[in-house]
């Protein structure tokens, strides 16, 4: 064997230990030869689109094959969970799904699928802190100090609007209350009016992703208070995190992953796995990303299954305190 097929030897045992070693499979498959639908179950122009889309534009630039984003919305995430849960488990429906997943279980017992056992989880594709808005002309603040002294010398008068009942948002806010100990009304208007009324001054304030607020936050029609977590987000650098203002505890994410049904082939998992590293490592989609707040994935299959686990447990123990203020 001369030199140089000795070295690619040598450089194909090598790139296939660290494969091993990092919990990747290697792809084997010739995946994709046709297009990829990508089912993203809440509505067209959502903040999950803000994602989705160009994730799905530079997957489309990047294979030359089609990656159709197909909005499936109603309850809660949970239809177009149950759709590509039956979905044929060939590579080519690939399901994008999210913290309201993992609160659906308990707000909906009856599901006709399972999120850990009707699923693949493969990687998860972003990540960004929660923060907490107010509309500057009914709550005049200048910090998260005087925002929780003006609600608790008002229990129960200022309202916090949210795109549904059960939605993130909702136990977002009762999260706020069991770790603060103030009392604020929740005000369910949908996803298409809530923005609207927080701005007209209809509702006070609303948890929500950083990615959807940051448009509103940069033309002052609200303004930012505090972001989740336990480190300030470089998208809003002089905003508070939650460890800053006393809540060390409050770290609530909007996240969404990438599933497969159940019964996708290894070797295919594997093609899809390693197509979203590339992605990931694309500077449009960073910036994309970047803009909203928000961190390109980092964790592999096995830490999203963790996530998804931590998050079940962690919301239910949220609901069981919260009873029936959530029906």
């Amino acid at each position: 064997m001369n030199d140089l097929r000795i070295r690619r030897r040598d450089m194909l045992l090598g790139a296939a230990g660290l494969a091993s070693g990092s919990g990747w499979a290697q792809p084997t498959s010739t995946w994709p030869t046709r297009a990829v639908t990508l089912v993203v179950p809440f509505p067209a122009g959502g903040g999950a689109d803000a994602f989705a889309r160009p994730l799905a534009a530079q997957f489309s630039r990047a294979q030359g094959r089609t990656l159709v984003t197909s909005n499936r919305g109603g309850t809660d995430g949970t239809l177009g969970a149950s759709y590509a849960a039956k979905a044929a488990p060939d590579g080519y429906t690939l399901f994008m799904g999210g913290a309201q997943h993992a609160i659906a279980p308990t707000m909906y017992p009856r599901l006709d699928y399972d999120l850990e056992k009707d699923f693949i989880p493969l990687c998860l594709l972003v990540s960004m802190p929660q923060v907490l808005v107010v509309n500057p002309g009914t709550v005049p603040v200048s910090d998260f100090g005087q925002f929780l002294e003006q609600v608790r010398s008002k229990p129960g008068k200022l309202q916090y609007g949210t795109a549904g009942r059960r939605s993130l948002q909702h136990l977002a806010g009762e999260l706020f209350q069991q770790q603060t100990g103030v009392s604020i009304e929740h005000a369910p208007y949908g996803a298409d009016w809530v923005w609207k009324v927080l701005a007209a001054g209809d509702v006070d304030m609303m948890f929500d992703g950083l990615g959807p607020s940051a448009a509103h936050i940069r033309d002052g029609r609200v303004k930012a208070l505090m972001v989740s977590g336990s480190r300030r987000n470089a998208a809003l650098a002089d905003v508070p995190c939650a460890a800053e203002v006393g809540l060390p505890d409050y770290d609530v994410s909007t996240w969404y992953g990438l599933w497969a049904p159940k019964g996708t082939p290894p070797d295919v998992q594997a093609c899809i796995i390693e197509e979203m590293r590339r992605l990931g490592a694309d500077e449009e989609v960073r910036a994309i990303w970047a803009r909203n707040g928000a961190e390109y994935g980092s964790l592999d299959a096995q830490q999203l299954a963790g996530l998804v686990r931590n998050e079940l447990r962690r919301w239910a123990a949220v609901v069981r305190v919260a009873g029936a203020r959530l029906r």
